[in-house]
Formats: C-alpha cells, structure tokens, sequence
C-alpha cells in the first residue's frame, strides 16, 4: 500500500530514483557484454507509438528482438502510448519473458477466441461504480476484444522486477483531457499524465498519488475514501481510446446500445412467457460489429439455462437490472461523451503558487521567468490552482490524442535521457510524431534535435529504417519507422493497407500477425550496429565522423 497523502516534490519520486540506480548496475553489465566499458550507465529510452493492434504487435517484435540481440538489457526505461502500452505492460506480466510472450500471441489469434460473457461481467460490474465512462466499455468490450485478453493484475504487481532492475523502469502516457484548449493553445506540459509502478500523476506539476490510490477520492491533499486499484484491463482502455474517428465511434456505440436494449426487452419477454424466441435481426448493424451481438446472446443463452429457477428469483432479477443500468449509463456517457472519469487527487489541493511555478521550471530545463505563452499554459501557480484543484474529476485519455509518442515524459532533465530509440509504428507520416515534438520543445526551451521542415518532407516520401538525429545538447534520438524501405521495398503502401489501425481483431490471422512479427524484428537487427555506435557514443568513446554532424541520416 503506497502512500495515503498527494506528493508534490520536484525531481523524481522516490521509488523510481531508487529503481533507476538499481537499473544502472543491470545496465553496465549488459553494456559489457555488448563489448561496451563506460565508468557509468548511460540512460536509454526506448519510445513505442501509438497504433492499435499494429502497434501492439508490432512493439512486441521489437521488445523481442531487442532481448534476443542484448540490446533490451541496457534499456533503464520503456515507455508508451496507446498500442504500445498494451505490448509493454504484456513484458511486465509474463515477467520478461519473451519467448512464452510471443508464443503466446500466437497462440491467441490462432484461436480467434474471446471471453464474451467474462468481458460483458466486467463492464456491467464496472457500471456500478459512480465513475462509469466510456473508457470502460471500451476497455472491456472492445479493447479485450482486439488482444484476445483481459488481464486482471495491477501496475503495482510490476514493482518486483523493477525495484530488482532486472527490467526497465515503465512510463506509460495519457492526458488530460479537461485541459485540451490548454494543449492546443500552447502545448502547455500539465496535459500530460503518467502511470508507473509506483505512482500517477502530472509530471509537469510533481505532483503524484500511489498507483495504488489512483481512482481513490482525495481531498485537501488527504485520502479521504478508498476505491479498489483499477486492472491492467481498464488501463489498457484509457492508455489505447483514441482508436478511430470521434463520430464513427459515437455511432458504434449507440447502434450497440440499441441491439442491447432490443435483447433485454427480448430476454424480459422470454421471462414472462417462459417460451423461447428468436433473437430479432440486428438493424443496419455492420458484420464486423456482430461479435457484440453474439455476447449478448451469449449472456440470454446462459440466463435461459436458469429457467428452472422460479420467476421471481432474486439473483436473475438482480442481474439483469445491473444489466439494464450499464445500458442506461453508457447512453447517457455517449451522449455526454464521457470518457477516462476519475476522481481528482488534486481536489481543494493548495501547492503554492512559487513552488510550483519553480517546480515547472526545473522540470522543463529552463532557468527562465515564465512568458506570456507559458502563463496562458497554466504555468503559474495560481492559474493552475484554480484549475487543477477545483475539478472533483479529472477525465484521462489517450496521449496520441497530443503527441502520439511518449517524448515529453522522458525530455525533462530529471530523468536524465542521454539516447532515445523511437519506434514508430505510424500508418501514416513516421514523422509527424518529430514534428510535434518539436513545436512542443521549441515553444518550451526544452533541448531536442532540429530537423528542418524540407528535410522531414524529403524523408516521408521514401522513409528508411533508421534515422539519427542529434543537437548541441539534449538527447540523441534514434527514429524507427515501421514501414520502411529498407523492409518493404515499394511496397510501403500495401503494408499500411493491410495494417490499417481500424481494422478489427478477427482479420489478423496468424499469418499476418507473424509477418508483423517479423518486420518489426527485422527493423532492430538490420539496424544493431547502429545501435551499438549510438550506445558507444553516449558511454563516452569518440567517433570522429559522427562528431560534427548535427543531424543525419544514418
């Protein structure tokens, strides 16, 4: 148990600054055995994109091939947005296993099985809970759907292998998404969220709460009610919400609904008359869209079974009015669009507007007096007061939604970054993520290489697998398209076809999710060498030849 009162400190948290030191010893042996000596550990960050199952699957071939290479082991952290999240947290349950990971990836989309009636259990349980959104629907019953999984153990059951550093340190991303003008106007750093191990919370403000107490009711800084820690599953729904287009989205679920409704009213009359029924014909529901159907048949079938039961049994009404809630509740989340609710830890908080406004600056790496830009962000104290301490909730997204990459949560100076390996598992432009970090770092003073906008236009048209690119100060940046020439030849087009980040769990057969697979393993060990130089560079030897350039393609 972590934890009853908010943190709000500069720098990093206690539990991770002990964890990356442990790290560090991990690390300098596996550098070693790379045939790499440095007196101290360098830090490595390795980023996973956004891009639902194509992402997913895609990250789990470069996790896997890293390990198989060395290369994973001289990692100090892993972060992720959206897809990615779903791939990372996956090393973490299975213990760093790899191998059974990957067999077992296989094995799920050979079955093209789903735990309907669990997943369904699940979301009507969730819908009794008073911050019921949209998020949980999504988690249960379309993102379990997509992984063929519905994990029920806890961020905090991955402290183990952490604290030992024997695995890297985690960092998985969302936003807020209460503060989106704040983001739009001005990129303004408070958006971002983070969820590890130890703790949630805002980077930017240093301020945090126990993973354990995430979702618990918290008032003047103090626990006032506890709420049981939210499963991987729900997280895994926040982390991975923005999957398709706002209104394609409203759409489908309301259409779902009303097939819901239809079959409740189906199942009461099956009640009454203790006859048997067909199941009506779905009303302009998609095929793809059917495997909800099926659940809810599912779930009659497994009621019809208790007719022997009398009518009035307590439990089968009981159920089914739960039933009738979680449908009335997700309409009226749909209607309201209510996603990620969650009680804000920050409520009736006072942190003072010096110290936070300090905080900020120490975060961002810069000694600077707040502009006029920043304090539109909400960087002063008082303005973030009033924000962050008057909402009783705090409504968390998907982070692709901003940058769909992790880069803000490892650039700040206090995690000490030396070398980024960005795996981009984009369908569209690999670069667009460069882009926005860029204007994201640029309107903040914080170091980040500079690409000119004509050289990243030049490199979309015809991606290559590896790009270096570094600056004065800052990190070094190595960027990984996914679809590449070097892998896909001129085929770059096709590959994102039939990728696509909308499609469905079920047109992922084995095959395809083996050369998925293999693609992305392909992309770490074509490029190893390059890999080895960067880690060799950032440990402190000296190559003439990369000494002068600013930014390169490698």
């Amino acid at each position: 148990m972590g934890s009853s009162e908010v943190s709000v400190i500069p720098g990093l948290q206690k539990e991770e600054k002990a964890a990356v030191e442990r790290r560090r010893l991990h690390v300098l042996k596996a550098l070693k055995k790379l045939r790499i000596e440095a007196d101290e550990a360098p830090v490595v960050a390795v980023l996973g994109s956004g891009g639902g199952l194509r992402a997913h699957i895609a990250c789990l071939g470069v996790l896997s091939e890293m390990k198989e290479q060395g290369l994973l082991d001289a990692v100090t952290y892993l972060a992720g947005v959206s897809g990615s999240t779903w791939a990372i947290s996956s090393l973490y349950t299975n213990d760093g296993d790899m191998e059974a990971l990957e067999a077992d990836l296989k094995h799920r989309f050979t079955r093209q099985e789903w735990d309907l009636a669990k997943s369904l259990q699940k979301t009507i349980q969730a819908a009794r809970s008073e911050n019921y959104s949209l998020t949980d629907f999504w988690a249960y019953m379309v993102i379990s759907k997509q992984t063929r999984e519905l994990p029920e153990s806890h961020l905090s059951n991955m402290k183990k292998p952490v604290e030992e550093g024997t695995l890297p340190y985690p960092i998985f991303a969302a936003i807020d998404n209460d503060l989106q003008p704040s983001w739009q106007e001005a990129r303004a750093p408070e958006t971002w969220f983070e969820f590890t191990p130890h703790h949630a919370g805002f980077p930017a403000l240093g301020a945090f709460v126990s993973i354990t107490h995430f979702g618990s009711k918290f008032k003047k800084g103090r626990l006032v009610r506890t709420h049981p820690e939210r499963d991987l599953t729900f997280l895994r729904g926040l982390w991975g919400s923005a999957l398709g287009n706002t209104e394609v989205i409203r759409e489908y679920i309301f259409d779902q609904l009303r097939n819901l409704t239809l079959k409740a009213r189906l199942l009461r009359l099956q009640e009454s008359s203790q006859g048997e029924h067909p199941p009506p014909e779905d009303e302009g529901g998609e095929p793809e869209h059917t495997w909800l159907t099926e659940m809810l048949e599912n779930w009659t079938r497994t009621s019809l079974e208790k007719q022997e039961q009398p009518h009035e049994d307590p439990e089968r009404k009981g159920s089914l009015s739960n039933f009738m809630d979680f449908v009335k509740k997700t309409g009226i989340c749909a209607s309201k669009w209510e996603w990620g609710t969650t009680h804000n830890f920050l409520y009736k908080h006072k942190m003072g507007s010096h110290y936070v406004a300090q905080t900020d600056l120490e975060l961002l790496g810069s000694s600077d007096p707040p502009t006029s830009a920043s304090q539109s962000a909400g960087i002063t104290g008082g303005i973030r007061d009033k924000i962050m301490s008057s909402r009783k909730h705090l409504h968390l997204v998907d982070a692709g939604l901003a940058i769909n990459t992790p880069f803000p949560l490892v650039l700040p100076p206090t995690r000490e970054v030396h070398l980024i390996l960005s795996f981009d598992f984009s369908a569209g432009d690999p670069f667009e993520t460069i882009r926005a970090t860029t204007d994201y770092c640029r309107r903040h003073k914080i170091p980040f290489p500079q690409v000119e906008e004509a050289e990243l236009d030049l490199w979309s048209k015809a991606p290559a697998s590896c790009y270096i690119l570094k600056g004065e100060t800052g990190p070094v940046v190595m960027h990984f398209p996914l679809f590449n020439i070097d892998a896909c030849g001129g085929d770059i087009e096709a590959w994102s076809d039939t990728y696509d980040t909308f499609k469905l769990a079920d047109t992922y057969t084995l095959d395809v999710v083996v050369l998925l697979l293999a693609l992305a393993k392909k992309n770490v060990r074509e490029n190893k060498k390059k890999i080895l130089r960067e880690l060799m560079n950032v440990a402190g030897l000296y190559y003439p030849k990369d000494s002068a350039r600013s930014c390169c393609l490698a």
